[in-house]
């Protein structure tokens, strides 16, 4: 009899010892937590595990959630490469290295005789994980770059896809794409209480509830559906702390944070033909603010939720730390490809969302672009 996708999970994660949890190069706080969360229940079925977000840094807000501060930024260390010399014969005096020319050099010095070809070998470990979990991506695309540089990890460890997007296109080998959750930890408290119930503590919970509630915007989303509040109610009986959950993320903005928010909805902008919001952000801006690009996490969020009407939502800001470097952050709704529209340029992300940066150019320059880019892309020049 085949086994249905739950006891395909139990089996793979039964068979594994390492295992990598990876989130779509646009990573939010539902899919951090929803893979610190499943990084906290493995480890009690003495798995080892590592999370990696491109380029993530802990979040100001989130500092209250523990275990945040073992994601990885951006996979390391996935293979050995072995050099094996045979010194049977030949005893090694000293080993040095150096490096010229983007060329490693090893220099093993022998006690006396010498050291040919016949002596050495070479050899590669086998790759480090054995299990891969993927979380709140459409495709092994949106990885970015964890991806691009590791293609034959994807390729040779079973993937497990843990989404809720409409267009995701099923590439694990065991697939929970759950369209009805409104969140990735919704989800994934769905599927892990079918096995490991008895392993969510309070930690855990707290873990889940802050995703659900962060991409819920406190459940006022559309979407929120009983099942949504009963599972809520399930992980504060688990002992999720949602009081601490909702005053971190939503009671302590600094007023730096609410200065540049107010800055960013004052420069927004509107094409109500093309549904299309955008706002820019420059580096004055930010310091008559006060205010770091940290600050503007969850300003997209907000857009989206307060702007029902819009269907393609644009930031634009300028790099604080680099001169005439823009970065941009682009939303589409369910009949827009994110990625499509900004074609040709390499934005990473999804149809969803996508993100991309652009050197030697105007923040005004960059706008006039982009703004061309979509409209072009959906007929309208």
């Amino acid at each position: 009899m085949a086994l249905n996708e739950i006891e395909q999970l139990r089996q793979a994660v039964e068979k594994s010892q390492h295992i990598l949890i990876v989130t779509s190069a646009n990573h939010n706080t539902d899919s951090i937590c929803g893979g610190v969360a499943l990084k906290k229940l493995l480890e009690k079925h003495r798995k080892q595990v590592d999370i990696v977000a491109s380029g993530f840094v802990v979040p100001k807000n989130l500092n209250f959630l523990k275990g945040l501060e073992g994601i990885q930024p951006q996979l390391s260390h996935l293979q050995k490469f072995i050099l094996k010399v045979d010194v049977s014969n030949v005893k090694i005096d000293t080993l040095s290295y150096d490096i010229k020319d983007n060329w490693l050099s090893i220099y093993l010095t022998p006690k006396q005789g010498i050291i040919t070809k016949n002596e050495l070998r070479t050899a590669q470990s086998g790759l480090k994980y054995d299990l891969i979990i993927v979380l709140n991506s459409q495709d092994l695309a949106s990885l970015g770059n964890v991806f691009f540089n590791n293609t034959d990890l994807f390729y040779k460890v079973p993937v497990i896809n843990f989404d809720n997007h409409p267009g995701n296109e099923h590439f694990g080998q065991i697939n929970f794409v759950d369209l009805n959750s409104t969140a990735i930890t919704e989800n994934i408290y769905k599927t892990i209480a079918q096995l490991f119930e008895h392993d969510i503590d309070a930690e855990i919970a707290t873990l889940l509830l802050t995703g659900m509630i962060s991409q819920t915007q406190s459940f006022k989303t559309a979407n929120v559906s009983p099942a949504t509040l009963s599972i809520a109610s399930k992980l504060i009986t688990l002992g999720a702390d949602r009081e601490k959950i909702v005053k971190n993320l939503y009671r302590t903005k600094s007023i730096a944070s609410l200065r540049i928010w107010g800055t960013a909805l004052t420069h927004m902008q509107n094409d109500p033909k093309l549904g299309l919001v955008w706002t820019t952000i420059t580096r004055d801006d930010f310091s008559r603010a006060g205010a770091t690009q940290e600050e503007l996490r969850g300003l997209t969020e907000e857009l989206i939720h307060n702007s029902p009407e819009a269907k393609i939502i644009l930031l634009l800001y300028e790099d604080m730390g680099a001169e005439n470097k823009i970065h941009g952050f682009l939303y589409a709704d369910r009949h827009h490809d994110a990625k499509i529209l900004l074609q040709g340029l390499q934005s990473e992300g999804n149809k969803k969302t996508a993100t991309f940066a652009l050197n030697n150019k105007t923040i005004k320059e960059v706008e006039i672009e982009i703004i061309e880019k979509i409209k072009k892309a959906l007929g309208n020049i």
